[in-house]
Order: C-alpha cells, then sequence, then structure tokens
C-alpha cells in the first residue's frame, strides 16, 4: 500500500514539476509590437552617443560631443543642450536656435552620430558583456560578436530588453530582428 501511494505522490510531484516548467516558459511574451515599430523610427539620441556636430564656418563649435548620463550635450557659447529623447534633426534645429539668440546670425548645424551607445549581450554566450553597436546588427550578429552561443543555449529566439518612449520593454524575439543602439539582449539556458 505503501508503495502505490509513493508512486502516486512521485506522478504528482512529477507533473507539478512539469506544469511548472511549462508556466515558467509562458510568463514570457513576444515583443510588444513597439519593438518593431522602433526598428524604422527615426534614430533617438541617448546617454552614451558620440555626436559629431559640425557648424558652418566656425571651426572652434565644430567638433564631437559625448551624451552624458543626465542626457545633456555641454556645447561651447551656449551650454548644456537636453539631447535625450531628440532625433537628430531636432536637435541641429535645438542648437541653431540658441546660437541664434546672440551668438551667430542664421547658423548652419548638422549633426551625426560618430558613436553609437553599447549593447549588452547576457546569458548563455561565450563572452557576456558589452559590445560596441553596429547599424544594421542583427540578434545573431550581436551574438556571433559576444563569442557564439554557449553549449547550453537556447538557440531558437532571445529576450530583449529596449527603451521605448522613456519606457523599459522586455519580449522575447527571433534571432534575426534587427538590434537597436543601447538593447540588452539575453539569451536563455536551454531546458533539456
Amino acid at each position: 500500500m505503501l508503495t502505490v501511494v509513493t508512486r502516486h505522490s512521485l506522478s504528482i510531484a512529477i507533473i507539478m514539476a512539469a506544469a511548472g516548467i511549462v508556466s515558467s516558459c509562458s510568463s514570457y511574451r513576444p515583443a510588444p509590437k513597439a519593438f518593431h515599430e522602433a526598428t524604422i523610427q527615426p534614430y533617438r539620441v541617448d546617454s552614451g552617443d558620440r555626436l559629431r556636430v559640425t557648424v558652418f564656418d566656425q571651426k572652434d563649435l565644430s567638433n564631437t560631443y559625448s551624451v552624458d548620463q543626465a542626457g545633456y550635450i555641454a556645447f561651447p557659447l551656449v551650454g548644456a543642450v537636453p539631447a535625450r529623447g531628440r532625433t537628430l534633426q531636432e536637435l541641429e534645429g535645438q542648437i541653431a536656435a540658441k546660437l541664434q539668440q546672440g551668438f551667430l546670425r542664421n547658423p548652419d548645424v548638422t549633426i551625426e552620430v560618430d558613436r553609437y551607445r553599447s549593447i549588452f549581450v547576457m546569458g548563455e554566450v561565450g563572452q557576456p558583456g558589452q559590445y560596441t553597436y553596429v547599424p544594421g546588427m542583427t540578434i545573431q550578429n550581436a551574438i556571433a560578436v559576444a563569442g557564439g552561443y554557449s553549449a547550453r543555449a537556447n538557440q531558437a529566439n532571445a529576450d530583449l530588453t529596449r527603451k521605448i518612449n522613456g519606457e523599459i520593454l522586455t519580449g522575447r524575439v527571433l534571432i534575426s530582428d534587427p538590434v537597436l543602439a543601447g538593447d540588452t539582449i539575453y539569451i536563455r539556458e536551454r531546458l533539456f
């Protein structure tokens, strides 16, 4: 009688464990629609970006400037300029408007990204860490840069964390999905 009860208890324990594994897998949701929309939007500046600012006929003002942790660039003559969340075109207009307030008449400002903020690749990869973002990069490219998959990696998909409109979102994506500057990629361990 004791053996039947033990086998029954063991069967229940196995079923509960399997249900726990399945429910933990289902707690992850696919990437929100905003993930894919973000890839077709104009680039938005954030901390860690380094920008090449050119002011036509003003060699002393034309230089590279880093976006600090607070989201500002320190620009000569005008001081701290808020850059976080702005497109390059919006930032060009903002700097030109500030320069026009008593410093230059009709300034012509252009901005390019000199160096994008880093991406992070974590989990079951050869060398987890911080890596340089390259435009056009995919999850698969980022995994390759991080030393490829570890022996225990789930190679079917990845968890991606991305900041969109000031909100941090996480979702599961295919390895063919694009990466944006500032993304964090997490490769999970496979179950079996």
